[in-house]
Formats: structure tokens, C-alpha cells, sequence
């Protein structure tokens, strides 16, 4: 039998029997497995166990000197009576308050704290605590915070600050839409912009196979290259059909540039899968260039609604809950792990690394390239937003709208 197997049968042996073992009992049981098992004994049980190879060494002591009868005929006390070293927090009865006081909150803020706005590491808990008197190691602090309960914690993000009172509301709402329309085979796109690329040799977040000691180099600095500019991909998720479409534009985030990017999707993939529709639901964020307050949004959509002769219903989500549109984790999320560790080199390098973004669950992603200039600064006068065949939901109407293709006189 080779080592291996020795230690993993000891360790599934000690598993069994450790919640029936004291202090003293363990020692011995360690000892007579160590001798059973000869030369390499101690080395053997203590890898397997987790126990010093002092403590085996003193459960052999008690078998060589048979003071496992002796102890039978005592109290059964494990340790003499006062051995063993005092606890810290019994040798300084301020020791434990101090440590408390030292990790409050407030500390960080506190003019009169000795670790005045620094971070609370278990060395620089150690020092404030010596200097104030005590003697204590950092090891011996940590230890006593995660007696007292505390250990690492990161930061988590669950707070979303100040929310709409209907905001639940009309998650439910968008949920309804949503349902009610694939029911009836009626198209259903979430849209969003995914964050603006820097195209070049530039250091892309994620990590990729490479050989040993072989990293792919890229620039020191993150500064635009004026030959090659960004990228800004808009993208289209059908929510039905787990099919994306992705714009990849050069100019600006503009109303402009989001409704031809919808335009693309709908000649490109849209009227294929819905021959019939005669409705189109839209499911966006409320900020951004496809925001409800932004007025050119809103004209461009009329324009698409009367050339493609479809009802326009679009869904807002309210202020702060982006994350919950479908396009973040459905689609944008895959399409920033295809291309995690990759220089984005150039436009055509990133049009091809859309198109090969693949799931499990099927995903499948379209991609083109719009070299378009979409200017800024456009103004809708209130003539034209008048003009526009908007019918507004009961139910927020900011959010939740209707724009009808005009009618030609």
C-alpha cells in the first residue's frame, strides 16, 4: 500500500471517530495508530490528522509510561489541574473592549481614533493595541476577532439607494407586457448601449491561454487612439428567440444612432422570425440615448413606426434598475467574456468576436459595422414633438407608451 493510500485511510478513519475524541483520547488514539504503522508512523498521522507531531509524540509518552491506567483512577481530568497557558483576554481584562472599540465603524471618521481613516488590518489592530498598553501579536488578533465573530468582508452591492415608489409596480407591468406579447407571437426586444471600446493595443480586463511567461503586450496608457477611435456597440435582444444584434458604431451615443441601430435588427432579423406582427415591444433603460425624456427618441421612433407600419410599444425601467434589463446578463455579459483577455485591435476584430459570442442555452448574435456619423446637439422643436402619434399609458405614462405609424393624407 503506498503512502498515499495509508494517510487517506487514517484521515477517513479519524473523520469517523474525532467527534467522540477529547483532548486526551485523540492524543492516544494518534499514538497507537503512529506505532502500528512503524517507522514514519508520526510523519503519516499527523499529514492525515491535522495533529503536531508533538501532541503525537506525547500520547506515546502516556503509553510508554502507562498513564492511561493512572488517569482512569483520578478525577479523569485531561490536563493537570491549572496547566496550560492563560487566555489572552483572561491575562487583560480591557483586551477584548479595546479591540472592539479599535473596529467600530465610527473609527474611520473619528478624529481621536488611533487608527484615524486607515484600514483595519489584523498589523495595524496589533500596533494601536500596544501602543495603548497591551501586548498581543497579529496572529493572536485575529484570532480573537473571529472568536468575537467578525471576519473579511468585501463589499457588496445590494443597496440601490433612493428607488421609485412604483417600482415594483412596474416591473410587474413590463413583465406583463412581455408575456402578453409573446403569447401572441409579437416581437420582443430588449435595447441598450454596452460600454464604449477603445480600439488598438489596449489591455482588455480577463485573462486568456497563453504559453508559460508569454502575456500578449499592450500599451502602458489607456488614451484614445485618434486613427482608430471607439467603438460603441448598441445591441437588440430578442427575448423570445435568445437572438442578439449588436450595431457597432464610431460616432456618438445618440436617439439617432439607438433607432437605426432598431432599424438594422428589424430589416436584418426582425421581419424574418415576424412576418406577421403588426406591434413591436421595446423594453429600455430610462436614461441614455434611449431615455423617455429625450425627445429625439422619441421622433426617430415615429419615423421607424411609420416605415415599417408597426405600433411602437415601448417600456421603460425605472431610474436605477438598469441591471435588471434583460440585454445586461443575456447577452452584453457573454459577449464581455468571449472577448476577455483580447486586445480589441481593430473594428473588424471586434465585430468578429460579437458574431462568435455562443451560450449553452443557444444564444446566437448578429453583428455590422455602422460607419454613419450621428451629430449631437440636435433640437426637436415642440411643433414636431406635437406631431408625433403618441398614445401614453394610465399607468405612468412617461414610462409606458404607444407611437403609431402616421397615416399618409
Amino acid at each position: 500500500m503506498s503512502d498515499n493510500q495509508i494517510i487517506e485511510k487514517i484521515k477517513n478513519k479519524y473523520e469517523k471517530l474525532s467527534p467522540y475524541l477529547n483532548e486526551k483520547t485523540r492524543r492516544i488514539w494518534a499514538a497507537v495508530e503512529a506505532r502500528s504503522l512503524g517507522w514514519g508512523g508520526i510523519s503519516q498521522v499527523s499529514s492525515a490528522t491535522g495533529l503536531s507531531r508533538t501532541t503525537i509524540h506525547a500520547g506515546i509518552s502516556l503509553l510508554e509510561e502507562s498513564l492511561l491506567v493512572k488517569a482512569k483512577q483520578s478525577d479523569q481530568r485531561i490536563r493537570v489541574l491549572g496547566g496550560g497557558r492563560k487566555l489572552l483576554e483572561e491575562q487583560d481584562a480591557m483586551l477584548l473592549f479595546d479591540l472592539e472599540c479599535l473596529i467600530e465603524p465610527m473609527t474611520l471618521g473619528d478624529p481621536e481614533s488611533v487608527l484615524r481613516w486607515t484600514s483595519k488590518s489584523v498589523v495595524k489592530l496589533a500596533d494601536a493595541l500596544n501602543k495603548g498598553g497591551h501586548r498581543i501579536s497579529p496572529k493572536s488578533v485575529y484570532n480573537l476577532l473571529s472568536t468575537l465573530g467578525y471576519s473579511l468582508q468585501s463589499n457588496r452591492k445590494t443597496r440601490d439607494g433612493s428607488s421609485h415608489i412604483d417600482r415594483d409596480e412596474q416591473f410587474l407591468h413590463i413583465s406583463g407586457m412581455v408575456k402578453s406579447f409573446q403569447s401572441q407571437f409579437e416581437p420582443v426586444i430588449s435595447v441598450d448601449t454596452k460600454k464604449k471600446e477603445l480600439i488598438g493595443n489596449f489591455k482588455n480586463a480577463g485573462s486568456e491561454w497563453c504559453q508559460k511567461e508569454q502575456p500578449v503586450e499592450v500599451r502602458m496608457h489607456d488614451f484614445v487612439d485618434p486613427n482608430l477611435g471607439k467603438a460603441i456597440p448598441y445591441g437588440i435582444y430578442d427575448l423570445t428567440w435568445n437572438k442578439g444584434w449588436v450595431n457597432v458604431g464610431i460616432d456618438h451615443d445618440t436617439a439617432e444612432f439607438a433607432v437605426e441601430s432598431i432599424r438594422h435588427w428589424w430589416y436584418s432579423m426582425g421581419q424574418p422570425l415576424y412576418p406577421n406582427s403588426q406591434h413591436l415591444l421595446i423594453t429600455a433603460d430610462c436614461g441614455g440615448s434611449n431615455g423617455y425624456r429625450t425627445r429625439l427618441w422619441r421622433l426617430k421612433l415615429q419615423e421607424l413606426a411609420t416605415e415599417i407600419g408597426k405600433s411602437i410599444h415601448v417600456c421603460h425601467f425605472p431610474p436605477g434598475t438598469s441591471k435588471w434589463n434583460k440585454i445586461e446578463h443575456r447577452l452584453f455579459s457573454y459577449i464581455t467574456q468571449n472577448w476577455r483577455g483580447k486586445p480589441l485591435t481593430s473594428l473588424q476584430v471586434v465585430i468578429n468576436l460579437i458574431r462568435n459570442t455562443k451560450t449553452k442555452a443557444g444564444l446566437e448574435v448578429q453583428a455590422r459595422l455602422d460607419q454613419n456619423l450621428y451629430p449631437t446637439g440636435i433640437k426637436v422643436t415642440d411643433t414636431e414633438l406635437d406631431a408625433i402619434a403618441i398614445e401614453r399609458d394610465t399607468f405612468h405614462g412617461e414610462w409606458n407608451y404607444i407611437i403609431k405609424p402616421l397615416i399618409a393624407i
